[in-house]
């Protein structure tokens, strides 16, 4: 919607997040509907396509500029829609560039430039009042734009006080009253604001300023009340959309794949690697009647998707493009993945200092938290990528020396030699290389929690359960698990229907499936399932 000098923002604070996981979590399951995971099961094997699906092979299409722009505007709505849905707390507010920048600098000059014009406009003898007809003109539209349909009274009262034609009539006379116009400005702003603008109204009504800066402010408090009611707009439809979420946003994205065939090009590519990674893992079976070599079991469906859905969680982004069906999560997916990177990290530098050190500080919860947090708080930013690992990590190994010194002679213990502090911190430095033997295990063990949680079809009874070796890090676990498992659930719920063709097409069309007893076999247990 059109809005001046705004821009979406998103200000879900560390307290919120629990419920707001929670509360989409629980969204997301109630959406998933029986027939939609039917359609999903079927359009695996089902040889017809689908209405959600992708475009079958033709000559490349030119798209005309207008194609593009609507397509363009489909995805913006999509996003926008998207972002309403599963983030309570977004909201818009007006634009606020940073200090000294140069479009503050440029955007202050070009205003100042305004206003010194109608100020000397309004000074000339007579005044020229053209500039000022064409400010309340555009002020009257605002405050119609504020009100509801069956507003006909104030509508009404609006039109007659600031009808441009008799005030047009009155410039020409020199008998504008620019200052009485002002005033029913604000005392109209007063009846329409939201109570938290009630302030700004009250200095408006007092201010003594010159007619140009009443006039500033005026504008001023109107971007607010705009922001204002865009967001009360977005509070009253959220419940709306959620109720039609996935018919939506899945309507809109076939809308957009209509007009573009190629907007399934990355998530197809992404579905393929998943499914040859898993081909080449698998083990040729034996021949039943003991002819011939061996055939590789093909993975099911399910699997497919379960496995892409996981590497999702460790997309390099440098690389390779997010599939589209994830663009409009990509915020939330970087910001899981930067906290998961953080906190692998900072198990592995604790799975270090246990296995090193051993029974001096065994069983000590105080001293564990200390070395998590300060661990923690050092390696904040990691995912910068001028961030130089290595140093931090010198860092970290001398604040926990320096910690575990202090504790140990607390507790009347020999402080650490000098030889055990440098194989302390080579260890510790050491998880930067990726084949580092305790890196490997803690990444091992992450990627099979979270696949625990894709698959269980009630994956909050598994939160609580990590695997061995990462209670150091079980409370964030089960936050960024319980936030990336209602992505995935949302996600599965929309895009099942791409999903399921893509997958149908990449396992079965090459070959009938019934000429395949593996591929037979797999088909059945998605449809039984």
């Amino acid at each position: 919607m059109p809005l001046n000098n705004e821009r979406p923002v998103s200000t879900s604070s560390g307290e919120d997040q629990g419920s707001d996981v929670e509360s989409s979590s629980e969204r997301c399951d109630s959406m998933t509907s029986t027939s939609d995971l039917d359609c999903s099961r079927e359009s695996f094997t089902s040889d017809c396509s689908s209405k959600h699906c992708t475009p079958s092979s033709s000559p490349p299409k030119t798209l005309t500029l207008d194609e593009v722009m609507e397509s363009a505007r489909d995805l913006s709505n999509l996003s926008f829609a998207h972002e309403i849905i599963v983030n309570r707390n977004f909201h818009l507010e007006p634009d606020s560039l940073p200090q000294d920048s140069l479009w503050k600098i440029v955007r202050e000059n070009v205003h100042k430039a305004f206003w010194d014009i109608l100020e000397s406009e309004l000074n000339d003898d007579p005044p020229e009042y053209g500039q000022a007809i064409r400010l309340l003109e555009e002020i009257r539209e605002i405050l119609l734009s504020f009100l509801n349909p069956g507003a006909n009274r104030m509508r009404t009262q609006i039109m007659e006080v600031l009808d441009m034609d008799l005030i047009r009539q009155q410039a020409d006379n020199d008998a504008v009253d620019i200052q009485g116009l002002a005033s029913y400005i604000i005392t109209t702003m007063g009846k329409m604001c939201a109570p938290v603008r009630d302030e700004e109204i009250k200095k408006l009504r007092d201010s003594t300023d010159n007619i140009v800066t009443m006039f500033r402010e005026i504008f001023r408090v109107l971007d607010l009340m705009k922001a204002d009611m865009v967001n009360f707009t977005i509070d009253n439809l959220r419940p709306v959309l959620q109720r039609q979420s996935v018919e939506y946003e899945r309507a809109k994205f076939q809308s957009i794949l209509e007009k573009t065939p190629g907007a399934l090009d990355h998530t197809t590519a992404w579905i393929k690697s998943t499914l040859e990674e898993l081909l080449s893992a698998t083990i040729p079976t034996e021949r039943t009647n003991g002819q011939g070599k061996g055939q590789r079991a093909v993975p099911g469906p399910f699997q497919v998707l379960n496995a892409a859905f996981l590497h999702i969680l460790t997309w390099d982004y440098d690389k390779n493009p997010l599939p589209e069906t994830w663009m409009t999560d990509e915020t939330r997916l970087r910001e899981i993945q930067w906290q998961l990177q953080r906190c692998q990290a900072v198990n592995e530098v604790l799975l270090i200092i246990y296995s090193t050190i051993g029974g001096p500080i065994q069983g000590l919860s105080s001293l564990s938290d200390r070395l998590k947090r300060m661990t923690s708080v050092l390696l904040d930013g990691m995912h910068s990528p001028h961030f130089k690992m290595e140093e931090a990590l010198e860092g970290v190994s001398a604040q926990i020396c320096c910690e575990l010194n202090k504790s140990l002679t607390e507790r009347n213990y020999p402080t650490l030699t000098p030889a055990l502090q440098a194989t302390l911190t080579g260890q510790i430095c050491s998880i930067t290389q990726k084949d580092n033997p305790i890196r490997t295990l803690v990444e091992d063990r992450v990627q099979l929690y979270f696949m625990t949680l894709i698959c269980d079809p009630k994956p909050q009874a598994k939160l609580e359960q990590v695997p061995a070796g990462l209670t150091a890090i079980k409370p964030e676990l089960a936050f960024m698990g319980a936030k990336f498992i209602s992505l995935v659930n949302y996600n599965k719920t929309v895009f099942g229907p791409f999903y399921a063709d893509i997958i149908r097409k990449l396992m079965f069309s090459s070959s009938p499936p019934a000429t395949n007893p593996a591929q037979e076999t797999t088909q059945d247990s998605v449809t039984t399932s």
